[in-house]
């Protein structure tokens, strides 16, 4: 009985965190295909993030408002996950994953939006961490991101 109620408990409360190939497959692609992006804002929402999953959630936003029509939900929601990138970066400026999220926002965002200014700080730390990624697909992601 004892064993039945804990499994119960654990199906009921237990959320398992998003794995993050999972999360990069669905970056790369948030652009273009309008229902990952929106997917995977829903689905991060749902989690306790850690840096990394606050700034993905907050690359997902900003990249949500590519495919909003609403003027003032697309500055909303583009300032939403800007602000989420920035928490995340100030918690933990080494992470070169959020440093990743974060150029690769300010490279592809509109210049009239003033977010932009971190853009050769965070090439310079990438090009000089990136040697040290072991997961080659992030590697790969960084790689195409500075040949931007």
């Amino acid at each position: 009985m004892i064993k039945f109620t804990l499994l119960v408990w654990l199906l009921m409360f237990y959320h398992p965190s998003l794995d993050l190939a999972y999360i990069r497959s669905n970056y790369k692609v948030a652009v273009s295909d309008k229902d990952a992006c929106e997917g995977m804002i829903t689905e991060l929402k749902k989690d306790n993030l850690n840096n990394v999953g606050l700034a993905y959630l907050g690359g997902f936003q900003a990249i949500w408002a590519h495919h909003t029509f609403n003027p003032i939900t697309k500055l909303s929601t583009f300032n939403r996950g800007k602000a989420n990138i920035n928490k995340a970066i100030l918690t933990d400026k080494n992470n070169i994953e959020t440093r990743f999220i974060r150029l690769s926002i300010q490279k592809n965002c509109p210049r009239f939006l003033g977010y932009y200014k971190n853009i050769r700080e965070d090439e310079a730390y990438l090009r000089k961490h990136v040697d040290g990624v072991s997961d080659r697909d992030l590697k790969n992601m960084i790689k195409s991101i500075l040949k931007k």
